[in-house]
């Protein structure tokens, strides 16, 4: 049995451990579950309590998840995390091996959403939890922010493991055999019949937008229509639109 102070130690080492993916709170554990990740570990607070609001919020994975848990004293649960989650849970899980190349040749029609440099970390996890909600086919960014870092994982509530979701380090390849879509304000307005299948919808930051060199590489360039004095959307938001226009379309239907 871990010491208190070795416990701390090895959920702060694990938060930089490319390895492995620190899921804070009930609502990341149960999509990891749901989703088939490998959980390693599960402590909580309140083993009772625990359990009770399984019941409630993820019935379906309730047994699963109560019998990987362990309670642990409440002011040392208080210090895995810099913010301890509310519900009183969190646990370590192994990240799954995701191959950039692999998802880029999804044969699917769904599409691909890119993200140039996202700098907020609970925005690129809003962003994709609701890739994974319109079942897109991957989240890929680039930039130096880990899309598994623990407040991405946060703020995606743990629906990582619902589709592959990488860092692409030296950007996205040069050949391409799906269009890239650009999501800029110059673009022609979207029009979600005309979305080409397996698309990928690159996104830039709120503030600059997406690079000259991805605008350049940009097999067309969409902007999402917008009362006249509204600048731009948050982020997450602009994603969920497109990707939801998309999944909405009139020729949507099984296989997207």
């Amino acid at each position: 049995m871990p010491t208190d102070g070795s416990l701390i130690s090895r959920y702060g080492r694990a938060r930089r451990d490319p390895s492995l993916a620190v899921l804070e709170g009930l609502h990341p554990l149960k999509h990891a579950l749901r989703f088939g990740a490998t959980v390693l570990e599960v402590l909580c607070a309140d083993l009772d309590g625990l359990e009770r609001l399984a019941a409630q919020l993820a019935p379906d994975v309730s047994t699963q998840m109560v019998s990987l848990a362990r309670a642990i004293a409440p002011d040392v649960f208080a210090q895995l995390a810099p913010l301890a989650p509310p519900t009183g849970v969190i646990s370590l899980a192994k990240r799954p091996g995701v191959d950039p190349g692999t998802a880029l040749a999804d044969a699917r029609s769904a599409p691909v959403v890119l993200l140039e440099d996202p700098r907020d970390l609970g925005n690129m996890g809003a962003c994709i939890r609701v890739a994974a909600a319109a079942d897109a086919a991957a989240v890929l960014s680039t930039g130096g922010h880990d899309p598994w870092h623990p407040d991405v994982l946060r703020g995606g509530a743990g629906l990582h493991y619902a589709l592959p979701v990488a860092r692409l380090p030296d950007g996205l390849p040069p050949a391409l055999d799906r269009p890239l879509l650009a999501l800029d304000p110059t673009g022609e307005r979207l029009d979600p019949a005309a979305l080409p299948a397996r698309a990928i919808l690159a996104f830039g930051t709120e503030r600059h937008g997406l690079t000259p060199e991805l605008l350049a590489r940009a097999d067309a360039r969409i902007a999402i229509p917008m009362r006249p004095g509204v600048s731009s959307l948050n982020l997450a938001t602009s994603v969920a639109a497109v990707l939801f226009a998309w999944r909405l379309r009139p020729q949507a239907g099984a296989g997207s």
